[in-house]
């Protein structure tokens, strides 16, 4: 059996079956040594299908296997345009590349800092998927002579076989990052274990957080198109990074509302996740005073936001018709939060919790009272956030 056959029939079979990128890209790099190819560093780079981010890779070493992420604004800087990666996307054909004699003023950032590993030979090709899709290999040599062409005919032979192997581990990378990015982490793993049937639901104990714009509805009224959007996004993307940053998943947005829980378990205690669930705001808050500076600096207005904390039992699960799902909690713990965020504007704070909240953390809230809420039948105490 020839080497590139060798090479493809482990990718389709046993490599493909390890569905694990960095295990695939180290196996096939091993073999192509074991050919014979002079391989220092292999760079094989999948492309997502994901708002946020643009692609995912592995780069392969005699030292080391890494994987790392790109963010969709790189495509944008000069880190891209005109790199190895680019070309081969938009030329659509390979490239070889000495990387010996490089002309440090005008040569790609990319290739002179490959030559400074000690890299002579570059080749770069695509990968195509059964979706249409392109994606991106690079393979660099530190021999002295490079690659010679039965070394990348071999590379290029072999290039279907791992496409095969690689693309089930894209596509569930995708699809895992698609659900996060709009699900949220804990829906997004429940859905991909299987929490896929309506009516599939869990009874757990969890702090519930939910906070709004204040001023929305009159800024639709006065405010351009544009202006909402960038504003709700910078208010969106200040409370989204607090609440991940203090342990907690945001499920969903509704307009300028946003809906957050801290699930109570055995890893997160009660008063662990209230504290967290305090510590949320506070860091949403200072980050949102360093966007108003920028409003500010812009000529717009500064943002204002309110947040209302409760604890208690929610359910949390699947919910809608049989074609048209949607992965939400649901109880009055929710409903007393989002009515608490509203006391907001009365109480003139930015933050409130229940009663339940602030017992467990005592020494974070101040009272401010009782107040009737709607949808509950008798006045509730409030309490602010800090002494």
């Amino acid at each position: 059996m020839s080497a590139s056959n060798d090479i493809n029939a482990w990718l389709i079979d046993e490599g493909r079956r390890l569905g694990e990128a960095k295990a695939i890209v180290d196996g096939y790099s091993a073999r192509l040594v074991r050919a014979g190819v002079p391989l220092s560093r292999a760079n094989i780079a999948q492309r997502f299908a994901n708002p946020l981010l643009v692609a995912w890779g592995i780069v392969r070493t005699p030292k080391e296997t890494t994987k790392y992420e790109v963010a969709r604004s790189t495509l944008d800087t000069t880190s891209y345009i005109g790199g190895p990666f680019e070309y081969v996307m938009t030329k659509r054909k390979p490239l070889h590349k000495s990387l010996t004699g490089l002309n440090r003023e005008t040569e790609h950032s990319a290739y002179v800092e490959l030559a400074d590993g000690g890299g002579t030979d570059l080749y770069a090709h695509l990968l195509h998927y059964g979706d249409g899709s392109a994606h991106g290999g690079t393979f660099v040599s530190n021999d002295p002579d490079g690659f010679q062409e039965r070394h990348l005919e071999l590379i290029h032979e072999t290039r279907h076989g791992l496409a095969s192997a690689m693309e089930p581990v894209a596509m569930r990378s995708s699809t895992a990052s698609l659900l996060q990015t709009y699900l949220g982490n804990g829906p997004a793993l429940a859905v991909r274990e299987g929490t896929i049937q309506r009516g599939e639901h869990a009874a757990l104990d969890a702090v519930v957080m939910f906070g709004d714009l204040r001023g929305f509805t009159k800024k639709t009224e006065t405010w351009s198109e544009a202006a909402l959007l960038a504003a709700l996004n910078g208010y969106f993307d200040v409370v989204v990074q607090a609440v991940e940053a203090n342990g907690g998943d945001v499920l969903k947005f509704m307009g300028d509302g946003i809906l957050s829980i801290f699930p109570i378990d055995e890893a997160n205690s009660r008063e662990n996740c209230c504290r967290n669930a305090a510590n949320a705001p506070q860091t949403a808050i200072a980050s949102l005073n360093v966007l108003n500076v920028e409003r500010q600096d812009g000529g717009e207005e500064t943002l204002a936001m309110g947040m209302g904390i409760n604890l208690g039992p929610v359910t949390y699960g699947n919910i809608g018709s049989p074609d048209r799902l949607d992965f939400t909690v649901l109880g009055s713990a929710v409903n007393v939060a989002s009515r608490v965020q509203d006391l907001c504007k009365t109480v003139g704070e930015p933050v409130l919790a229940t009663e339940q909240v602030a017992l467990c953390i005592p020494d974070s809230f101040s009272l401010q009272g009782s107040h009737s809420v709607r949808g509950v039948a008798e006045p509730i105490e409030v309490f602010a956030l800090g002494k």
